[in-house]
């Protein structure tokens, strides 16, 4: 089974390049969906969570609300470190026993997991390649703002919490520059595939 790790900064279209790697026929894990399932009502993060920030982030369902929570950990340090530490492990856990099922049913597959943290919590040495994608911080800033409706400010704060780009690309096994065109960044994703399935063959 070849197992591919991708990341990149906020915003810089991981989803999108995603999206073609999945056209192409990779299997996509995308580890924030998993999180998002793991820190619902009953599952095994949800009361860590809650009893670390209050019931303050929880919606009128019960639930934890993703956008109350994300307001209070984007503005506190502290509390984004202890929520990444009570939620990344078992992201992690649960990704790779996905992986592990799926090679004993489809040894053949080929898996693409996007994860945000994925140098900084060392999960990349789980996979045979990293792919990291970049742009030029002026366009994650305004795609933050766009997507996330927030101030330049609080979007410039958002992107300077995450490690800087340039230092995951000293992690690299491929690079995909999406600050081009779609065609430029299509292609890339075209040559990296070429490229994986051109070694795999030998």
């Amino acid at each position: 089974m070849l197992r591919i790790g991708l990341t990149g900064g906020i915003s810089s279209g991981k989803s999108t390049i995603c999206k073609w790697f999945k056209e192409r026929g990779f299997l996509v894990i995308d580890a924030d969906q998993v999180a998002h399932q793991l820190i619902r009502k009953g599952q095994i993060c949800f009361k860590p969570i809650v009893s670390r920030f209050g019931k303050r982030i929880l919606d009128s369902t019960g639930e934890i609300d993703r956008k109350s929570l994300g307001n209070l950990v984007f503005n506190d340090v502290v509390c984004l470190k202890q929520l990444n530490e009570l939620v990344h492990p078992h992201v992690t856990k649960k990704i790779l026993q996905q992986l592990k099922n799926l090679e004993e049913i489809e040894p053949q597959t080929q898996a693409i997991v996007d994860a945000s943290l994925m140098v900084e919590s060392g999960f990349y040495k789980q996979f045979s390649d990293l792919i990291v994608v970049s742009c030029r911080l002026e366009q994650q800033v305004e795609r933050l703002m766009k997507r996330n409706h927030l101030s330049i400010s609080q979007a410039r704060h958002r992107i300077a919490l995450q490690m800087p780009l340039k230092e995951k690309l000293l992690y690299a096994t491929f690079v995909i520059d999406n600050s081009g065109t779609i065609e430029q960044t299509h292609w890339q994703v075209d040559e990296i595939i070429n490229s994986i399935c051109l070694t795999n063959q030998r």
